[in-house]
């Protein structure tokens, strides 16, 4: 896994180079990949979302907010009525990364809540949470819309192909037809049932969308402009 993390990471560095060219910008989109790499990787491999990244990352977000505030119509739309924050690009940048931060947390927050409260079971970890806290500092609030929009689609679709595939391949099978001797249930209704209760890592979804967003965000600004139009 080392090499390819590292082969990874230079491929994102030279990606935010041809984006965003020789600016601020790319800096600040290279301290973002490099934070999303190591939380997708971590999650990946031991289903935890560190605080120490989770929190360095969104204190990184606000203070570079002061400078290079997130590209957000939706954020200035909001500040447009309060003539304060107009007047200091500072102050703009971080209400922006401020506002990003708790839309993105308080909507997970919420999709969680929800969730235990249908399935009587925890659906995902605090980390998830403060993990968009961390990307709605850097994205805004239509960027970290889009993060979640595109995070839970692909990890439900990858989720949901995951399951059949585990189903059609028998796996934990052994375990199945154990409990269907003890009289649980049918075998295959028994693999279906512990199939679908594998447990993917939202963080990693929610990664791969935060930096589909980084890099595509120009492109969908467009297309929504042309719609609009």
């Amino acid at each position: 896994m080392y090499p390819a993390v590292e082969l990874l990471t230079a491929l994102l560095f030279v990606a935010c180079f041809l984006v965003f060219g020789f600016s601020a910008e790319t800096v600040k989109w290279l301290f973002f990949t490099g934070l999303i790499i190591i939380l997708t990787i971590t999650d990946v491999r031991i289903r935890i979302l560190p605080d120490a990244v989770n929190w360095f990352g969104f204190g990184l977000g606000i203070a570079l907010a002061i400078r290079i505030a997130p590209t957000d119509p939706t954020c200035m739309r909001l500040v447009d009525h309060f003539p304060l924050f107009l007047q200091n690009a500072a102050i703009t940048g971080v209400a922006c990364a401020l506002l990003g931060a708790a839309a993105g947390s308080l909507l997970l927050l919420a999709a969680a809540t929800l969730y235990k409260l249908v399935r009587g079971r925890d659906g995902m970890g605090m980390g998830d949470v403060k993990m968009m806290v961390m990307i709605g500092a850097f994205l805004g609030i239509q960027g970290t819309f889009l993060t979640l929009l595109f995070g839970t689609l692909l990890g439900s679709i990858i989720g949901l192909l995951l399951v059949l595939a585990l189903f059609v391949s028998g796996w934990k099978s052994r375990v199945a037809a154990r409990a269907n001797r003890r009289g649980l249930g049918s075998v295959s209704g028994l693999r279906w049932t512990i199939s679908s209760r594998y447990q993917l890592p939202l963080g990693t979804f929610l990664g791969i969308a935060a930096l589909l967003v980084v890099f595509f965000n120009r492109w969908l600004d467009l297309q929504a402009y042309r719609f609009m139009r």
